[in-house]
């Protein structure tokens, strides 16, 4: 990859944007390669950085199908179900537990 552009935090030129900022356009990067980056300081660590592409050559965002958002309602629901005791926990079961509440801490639902 060829040396790109660096500027500071907030004084990027017009016309370009990060993945974010297109996204809130409606618009995706579309295989354009990075065309600046920004970089925000920061005390004592590595600074921030982020890529930018160009506006004019972003193209739209791909419409959601029927297909895909039956993958996602499956995939969303899969998150909220047990391993341990195969039920809907009714909301999405944090990876630090890997199971629902009352499977990870059986103790204290006994106790209350």
């Amino acid at each position: 990859m060829a040396a790109v552009p660096v500027y500071r935090w907030r004084l990027a030129p017009d016309g370009l944007a990060t993945r974010r900022q297109l996204r809130a356009l409606g618009l995706r990067p579309g295989g354009q390669d990075v065309a600046a980056q920004v970089e925000r300081p920061r005390r004592r660590r590595e600074p921030l950085v982020a890529y930018l592409y160009r506006i004019d050559a972003a193209k739209p965002v791909r419409p959601m199908t029927p297909a895909r958002w039956a993958a996602l309602a499956k995939a969303n629901a899969a998150r909220r179900i047990c391993p341990k005791c195969q039920r809907d926990a009714g909301y999405v079961i944090p990876p630090s537990l890997d199971m629902c509440t009352p499977c990870a801490y059986p103790d204290e639902q006994r106790a209350a």
